[in-house]
C-alpha cells in the first residue's frame, strides 16, 4: 500500500469496481459483502494504489460528487500512452472534462468524470520542463 490510500464514495461498488477495471485497468484484490450479499466495500489496486469504493450512506454523510455538485480534486493517474487512456475512458462512460493536450509542464493530459462524479487526470511525460519556463506560462496565465 502506498502512504495514502483512496477511499471513493459511488453510486453502485459493484458496478465503479467494474467500470475502473475498463476504464483505468484496475483490478480487484478484495471485498466486505453484506448480509444481503451486496457490497459494502470493494477493494481495487490501480498501479500501486489502494483503491476502494464504497456506495452512499446518505444518514453517514458519504456521498457522491455528482449528489454534492462536483468535487474538489482531482485523482492523477501516469499513463503510457495518454489519448489511447482518453478513448478507453471515454468509451466507458466517462464525461469528458479536459480533452488531451499538451501541458506547458511537460505532459500530455486530459481529465474526465467517472459515473459517480470524480474527477481523474491522466498524465504522460513528454518533456522535461525548467522551473523557470513553468513559472513564465504561469505568470503569463495570469497576467
Amino acid at each position: 500500500m502506498t502512504q495514502i490510500a483512496v477511499h471513493l464514495v459511488v453510486d453502485d461498488p459493484a458496478a465503479a469496481a467494474a467500470w475502473y477495471a475498463e476504464a483505468l485497468g484496475a483490478g480487484e484484490t478484495g471485498r466486505v459483502n453484506l448480509p444481503d450479499g451486496r457490497p459494502l466495500t470493494i477493494e481495487l489496486r490501480v498501479g500501486d494504489t489502494v483503491l476502494a469504493v464504497a456506495g452512499e450512506m446518505i444518514g453517514r454523510s458519504l456521498r457522491t460528487p455528482a449528489a454534492l455538485g462536483g468535487s474538489p480534486a482531482a485523482f492523477h493517474v501516469p499513463v503510457d500512452d495518454v489519448d489511447a487512456a482518453w478513448r478507453r475512458a471515454i468509451a466507458a462512460g466517462a464525461e469528458p472534462f479536459e480533452e488531451p493536450h499538451d501541458a506547458f509542464w511537460g505532459d500530455r493530459t486530459a481529465q474526465f468524470l467517472d459515473p459517480s462524479g470524480h474527477r481523474w487526470a491522466i498524465d504522460q511525460h513528454v518533456r522535461d520542463v525548467e522551473p523557470d519556463e513553468i513559472a513564465q506560462h504561469v505568470a503569463a496565465m495570469f497576467a
